[in-house]
């Protein structure tokens, strides 16, 4: 019987490593992956218990080493998204953990500038300015006593939540409970969607893609929001019909749009790909999957999934445990 040992499957820095083995401690060995070769990689795979991965990104594990873990009780995530992990390939009987607002303060942060340039129009006024045109007759939002939406609001959203009840607006969310937050005026969970989005200012899409939640905006939603409302995606792409959302765009030039996580993008799906020219589009803020890349996040989400290794190996509640069925697509009859 193997003693419990965790595989991390990407680099570490070496402050990263030095905390990784400090808070294991005796509670488990631990090793990386791109450390290892040959026989040693495979030994480590089939005496592992819990892997430590970003997000099952390409390149991070091939098939034939997942079919190696057969003693496998956790996945732990370093990212949120869980809708690369190949549930269908892991053990039954291994848990799945996501990092879910693990970098949630970057990720409020970047939300905030996108809708802030957005609604005061900073993209297209600058784009005036550099070709001669002083126009100074543009008016923009003013946030203050407007509502933002936030749909996902668990770790992320809070965070963004409390950015724009700093900005004097009003919060609602969704999430799966329906429970209040203390940074929200409402809430309610995705069946209440419908009737709370017509009257969103700001609508933050930070959902995880699963299959319940693909599509969740589509012709209907775009077109019962305000012609003027502005939208900002940090989930995934897959959330938004691409087809219905660039039609709704350049049919509606007052309906402003900020995307971050898209329908096709690498390293998941090997190239960056559009099905419509959205990067034409002038009521547009495109940014390529960076929304929480700052250098001060490359330890504290590395502390918290660690500390939920942690309570796993001492047998404790976890935090951020997914719902495999919710991942996997539903049978057909």
């Amino acid at each position: 019987m193997y003693p419990p040992h965790v595989l991390c499957t990407f680099d570490l820095l070496p402050e990263q490593r030095s905390l990784a083995e400090n808070m294991l401690g005796s509670l488990a060995s631990f090793s990386v992956l791109p450390d290892l070769r040959g026989e040693a990689r495979r030994e480590a795979l089939e005496k592992t218990s819990v892997l430590f991965c970003k997000s099952f990104a390409p390149g991070e594990i091939s098939s034939s080493e997942v079919s190696l873990l057969l003693r496998l009780t956790l996945v732990q995530l370093l990212f949120a998204g869980a809708d690369n992990v190949p549930f269908r390939e892991i053990p039954e009987k291994a848990l799945v953990a996501s990092n879910a607002g693990g970098f949630a303060e970057p990720l409020a942060e970047h939300v905030l500038a996108v809708a802030l340039a957005l609604g005061k129009r900073l993209m297209p006024l600058h784009d005036r300015m550099k070709r001669g045109c002083f126009d100074s007759s543009v008016e923009s939002l003013f946030f203050r006593g407007k509502i933002c939406g936030i749909v996902g609001y668990g770790g992320n959203g809070r965070a963004i939540g409390k950015l724009m009840k700093a900005l004097g607006m009003k919060v609602e969310g969704i999430n799966r409970t329906g429970n209040p937050d203390v940074f929200c005026d409402a809430m309610g969970t995705l069946e209440n969607l419908g009737e709370m989005l017509p009257r969103w200012d700001v609508t933050v899409l930070t959902l995880p893609l699963t299959d319940k939640t693909r599509s969740i905006i589509g012709k209907e939603e775009l077109r019962s929001m305000k012609k003027n409302a502005i939208l900002v995606n940090v989930g995934r792409g897959a959330l938004v019909e691409q087809g219905a959302l660039y039609e709704h765009m350049r049919r509606f030039p007052e309906f402003l749009v900020g995307i971050d996580t898209w329908w096709s993008e690498p390293p998941y799906s090997g190239e960056f790909v559009l099905e419509h020219p959205f990067l034409e589009l002038p009521n547009l803020i495109a940014s390529p999957h960076r929304a929480d890349h700052v250098p001060e996040m490359s330890m504290d989400p590395l502390r918290k999934a660690l500390e939920n290794m942690v309570a796993h190996l001492r047998g404790e509640p976890l935090q951020g445990l997914l719902r495999r069925e919710e991942y996997l697509p539903a049978p057909t009859a």
